[in-house]
C-alpha cells in the first residue's frame, strides 16, 4: 500500500507539474513582456537622459562663451565714457594751436610748442587705446559715421560730399565714439533740359 501510495503521490506531482507548465509558460512570456517593456522603458528613458544632457552642455558652453564676449567686450570698451569726455580736451588744445598767430612751427612761441606737444602726446595716447579719428574731409557722407550741421554750395565738389570738418569725429576699434560734425556739399539741381 506505501507503494501505492507513493505512486498517487508521484502521479499527483506530475499532473501538478504538468498542469502547472502552462501557467509557468504564461508567466514566463509576461515575465519576458515585461522585460522587454522595461528595457524599452530604459532605453527610452536613456536616450531622453542622453538628449537632455547633451542640450544642457551646450547650454553651459553657449553660457560660456556669452560670458567671455561679454567680458572681452567690457575690457575692450570700458574707456569709452572717459575717452567720449578726453575729446572735448583734444577739441581745445586743437582750437589754441589754431588760435595762435604763428602758423609756422619754427615761429611758434615754447607756449603754443608746449601746446602742440601735448595734443601729439594724447593722440598717441589715444591711439594706443584704439582711438583713432575719423578722416571725413572729402569724402562721401556717411551718416553711420557722420553728423551733418549745414549743406553748403559748392562747385568742384561732388554732390553730398563732406567739404568742411567742423568738429572731429573718432572710432573706439570698430565702434563710433563720436560723429564727426561736417558741412556738405549740396546736391546740384538739375537743369531743365532744352528741346
Amino acid at each position: 500500500m506505501a507503494a501505492q501510495s507513493k505512486a498517487v503521490d508521484q502521479t499527483d506531482t506530475n499532473e501538478a507539474v504538468r498542469g502547472n507548465e502552462p501557467d509557468q509558460v504564461n508567466e514566463a512570456a509576461k515575465n519576458n513582456r515585461k522585460g522587454d517593456l522595461a528595457a524599452e522603458d530604459l532605453a527610452a528613458e536613456n536616450a531622453s537622459l542622453r538628449e537632455r544632457l547633451l542640450r544642457a552642455l551646450a547650454d553651459a558652453e553657449n553660457a560660456r562663451r556669452q560670458r567671455d564676449l561679454r567680458a572681452e567686450d567690457a575690457q575692450r570698451y570700458a574707456i569709452t565714457n572717459f575717452a567720449r569726455e578726453l575729446l572735448e580736451v583734444v577739441d581745445n588744445l586743437r582750437r589754441a594751436i589754431e588760435a595762435s598767430p604763428a602758423q609756422d612751427k619754427a615761429e611758434r612761441d615754447g607756449l603754443v610748442g608746449g601746446v602742440v606737444a601735448t595734443d601729439r602726446l594724447l593722440a598717441k595716447i589715444l591711439k594706443r587705446f584704439g582711438v583713432e579719428p575719423i578722416n571725413a574731409l572729402n569724402a562721401p557722407f556717411d551718416p553711420a559715421k557722420h553728423e551733418a550741421v549745414m549743406e553748403v554750395d559748392v562747385t568742384g565738389k561732388p554732390p553730398r560730399s563732406v567739404v568742411e570738418v567742423l568738429e572731429d569725429g573718432y572710432m573706439l576699434h570698430d565702434r563710433l565714439l563720436r560723429p564727426a560734425r561736417v558741412a556738405v556739399a549740396k546736391s546740384q539741381p538739375s537743369l531743365p533740359q532744352e528741346p
